[in-house]
Parts: C-alpha cells; structure tokens; sequence
C-alpha cells in the first residue's frame, strides 16, 4: 500500500509539470530580446496603449530579457521621448493546441496595483525570431496587434 500510495504522489507530480513542448519554447524564448516593430491588422492611425505602459512608438526598439525557470523578465524601453526604464514581468506560455501550433502567452507586470495580465498568442518562435499576436475587438470588428522581436 505505501509502494502504491509513493507511485500515486510521483505520478501526479510529473503530471501537474509543463508539457515537454511548453518546456522547450520557455528553453527557445531564454535570452534575450529586442521588440521590433508594432503592426496594425488594420491602416490607420491608432492611439494604443500596450501593457498598460506604453505606445507603440516607445516600445519599438525595447530590450526584453526572459528567464524561463522562474517565469520572470524585464523590459527595457530606450526611447528618449518615452517615460524609460525598467520594467518587471511575469510570464507563462501554455500550450492550447499542439496540433497547430497554437500557445497563449499571458504577461503580467509586476508593478500594477491591479493585477491586470495581458493575453497574447504566442504564433511564431524560432531561434532568432519570435511574434506574438493580441486579438482585440475595436467597435465591434476584430482587431489584431502584432509584436515582432529578434533575439540579440
């Protein structure tokens, strides 16, 4: 019984961990990153805060820095035309559909008074390059906002 009780509780502790997938994108996303550029899914011009933070314009060219065993990271906006400095997250990729491809990225700032996480599709990550996408109705019609990094 007590053989059986030890195999039950290792059992479960093997099945609570991410999934051999999860555990190699947070071993591909290690390092760190430079924020690209920002698109629009559509043409216009577009007064869009990100994170609660920022605009586009002052994210572009940020450092990012992700450190997979603890889930944690920062982000460093370089615009001198922008509030800069360093900013803590927390992150966590899970994987929705392994089939396609699909993981949901959630990012929460660590500083925000409330809680407020930010979901993201995690829809590209190789070695060098990663996107994600923020899916978003804006007046009823889907709205979709690209982030594009390359590792440094």
């Amino acid at each position: 019984m007590k053989k059986l009780l030890i195999l039950l509780f290792i059992t479960s502790l093997v099945s609570c961990g991410a999934s051999k997938t999860v555990r190699s994108k947070e071993k591909t996303i290690k390092g760190n990153w430079t924020l690209n550029n920002i698109t629009y899914s559509k043409t216009g011009d577009y007064n869009v805060t990100l994170f609660n933070d920022a605009t586009k314009e002052c994210l572009e060219g940020s450092s990012w820095k992700f450190v997979p065993n603890n889930n944690s990271g920062i982000y460093t906006i370089n615009n001198s035309s922008c509030e800069s400095g360093d900013r803590e997250f927390i992150f966590i990729i899970q994987e929705i559909d392994e089939t396609s491809g699909y993981y949901d990225f959630l990012l929460k700032p660590k500083n925000n008074e409330n809680n407020i996480g930010f979901r993201l599709e995690l829809s590209n990550l190789s070695e060098t390059k990663m996107t994600w996408k923020q899916n978003l109705m804006v007046n009823g019609t889907p709205f979709i906002i690209n982030m594009n990094f390359t590792k440094q």
